[in-house]
């Protein structure tokens, strides 16, 4: 591997063909070149629909080809960390999607692991890579909205698929793993540091599986925070971002797939003023930062060590709610 990365998939997830093997074709250095599944069927069905060339008919086996320099881990929430880790040991490079682990003790040990390989381990937030949340990230750090009284960001969607994988708590399903990861990452991005939980309160698909989550937080500085989550509740649709200071005013309107539609919108005391940018897919963007950590070393915002105070803060949110933290898929 010199000038491109080879990319195996793991699972004929339904996320992989927007999230990686569509921004490929675009790409002049990545390639999807292999996917497993837990059968080679499937994984033959799935290579053939997206024009894979190479299948294999477990992930042990795709580990294994020395075709592949990178993996793309969509497994269920439970099984990220396992496989992670597996890719690790295979000497592979991973873009693990979000929720990065079922919890922050296994986020730790797959950080510590990461940080001992030298490999690139990404958690694939693909928001933080648009530009969008680059200038939200800038506006928030230079001072313009004064110091900060309050934060928040919603991630709600609708999801009244009860049978579905997201609501299954042996695969470290619910509202607060799927879509409040999200809006912990956002909240995190604006407050700028790690916020304690002050109280949280769930809305119940069964006694363990959260279908909505809000949860109140503070940060060290003072100022405060709040998050809301939901895949099935009163709130069917709510995507947005924003901070108060004592000058002014951040409304981000969208900030999860801003190629949809998006505005940010800026109230200081003497101007308002909007921005948008553009309809370039935030998982093109996400693919080139992660090409580009691997190719040549290039920083990047969403490392394991980030991912670890990611998922503590969701573990902390289910503690708040009187409900237990996900754990790894035996």
């Amino acid at each position: 591997m010199t000038d491109h990365v080879r990319i195996g998939v793991l699972g004929a997830a339904a996320i992989a063909p927007t999230a990686v093997i569509g921004p490929a074709r675009s790409s002049t250095v990545a390639e999807v070149v292999a996917v497993a599944a837990r059968s080679a069927e499937k994984a033959k069905a799935f290579a053939d629909k997206h024009g894979i060339p190479r299948v294999h008919g477990s992930y042990e086996d795709l580990l294994a080809d020395p075709a592949v320099d990178a993996v793309y881990n969509p497994l269920p929430n439970g099984l990220h960390g396992r496989w992670t880790l597996a890719a690790l040991e295979a000497g592979k490079h991973v873009l693990c999607e979000k929720p990065f682990t079922a919890n922050a003790a296994e986020a730790e040990q797959v950080a510590k692991a990461a940080g001992a390989s030298g490999l690139v381990v990404m958690e694939a937030f693909h928001y933080r890579y648009h530009p969008l949340a680059a200038r939200v990230d800038e506006i928030v750090r230079s001072g313009l909205l004064g110091p900060l009284r309050h934060v928040e960001a919603s991630v709600c969607f609708p999801l009244p698929v009860f049978s579905n994988i997201r609501y299954d708590y042996a695969l470290a399903g619910g509202a607060m793993m799927d879509a409040g990861c999200y809006a912990v990452h956002m909240v995190r991005l604006l407050g700028g540091e790690e916020p304690e939980v002050r109280s949280a309160t769930a809305l119940l698909r069964d006694p363990t599986v959260d279908r909505a989550m809000r949860a109140s937080l503070r940060f060290p500085s003072g100022h405060t925070g709040s998050v809301h989550a939901s895949m099935w509740s009163s709130a069917l649709f709510k995507l947005s971002m924003k901070a108060i200071g004592e000058n002014g005013t951040l409304r981000v309107a969208n900030p999860l797939s801003p190629h949809a539609y998006h505005r940010l919108s800026l109230r200081l005391r003497n101007r308002s003023s909007s921005e948008t940018f553009g309809k370039r897919p935030t998982y093109a963007y996400q693919l080139d930062a992660f090409t580009d950590a691997v190719l040549h070393g290039k920083p990047f915002p969403t490392t394991a060590d980030d991912a670890v105070r990611t998922m503590a803060v969701v573990d902390a949110v289910y503690r708040a709610a009187g409900l237990p933290p996900r754990r790894p898929t035996p």
